[in-house]
């Protein structure tokens, strides 16, 4: 049976090198895949991954209706095996309605990749809709690492290498670029302490604040 699932994790941890992977194996073997995007770090109808691989994607815009794109591609003699939808975080809810529609009613596997949480610890309003909704949810096993060595499980935004949590839900941006807004992953510890890679590098380089009694 068809499924709509979602691979779940924190940046870092190889979301869109497994969507890649897939797209891979898939059309080794003769089939043929239609690849959605929004707001890829490489840039416009791009999927890409840190690991240095790309490929062409359609480029989601607002109140594109995906099940639509689907439908008119397949009347006009296109060919669609199975559907990739990478920073599915980034969609609406109801294009969600629209990726469980393919399921059900074209009968396609749609596999959707995308951070569940936002640099708040709130939930994307697609991921959250990816869910209610998915017939399975993958949590990736490839642990992305806090600076402390600790397993990530938070994503924060920085703007020189200082942790904010206010602000547009979503600002395009990478990891570790500490002169503009950039993303880093933390353990639940140093994001409720905001303290990132920088300012933890900052606290241990700055002189003893505590006063020191002559021997």
């Amino acid at each position: 049976m068809p499924e709509l699932v979602f691979f779940s994790g924190t940046m870092d941890c190889g979301k869109s090198t497994l969507a890649l992977q897939i797209e891979h194996n898939r059309s080794a073997r003769g089939l043929q895949g239609m690849i959605f995007t929004r707001d890829d770090r490489a840039g416009e109808g791009k999927l890409s991954s840190r690991l240095g691989l790309v490929t062409d994607a359609v480029e989601v815009a607002d109140g594109m209706d995906l099940y639509a794109y689907l439908v008119d591609h397949l009347s006009q003699g296109g060919r669609t095996d199975y559907v990739i939808a990478d920073e599915a975080q980034f969609l609406a809810p109801e294009q969600i309605d629209q990726l469980a529609r393919v399921v059900d009613d074209l009968g396609l596997d749609v596999y959707a990749f995308g951070i569940t949480t936002d640099f708040r610890t709130k939930l994307f309003p697609g991921s959250q809709r990816l869910v209610e909704l998915a017939d399975r949810v993958e949590v990736l096993q490839v642990e992305a690492l806090c600076w402390c060595g600790a397993r990530a499980t938070h994503n924060a935004r920085t703007v020189g290498g200082q942790m904010v949590v206010e602000g547009a839900q979503v600002v395009v941006g990478d990891v570790n670029q500490a002169d503009t807004v950039g993303y880093e992953v933390l353990c639940r510890r140093h994001h409720r302490r905001r303290m990132t890679a920088a300012s933890a590098h900052a606290a241990a380089l700055s002189p003893d604040v505590l006063p020191v009694s002559p021997a």
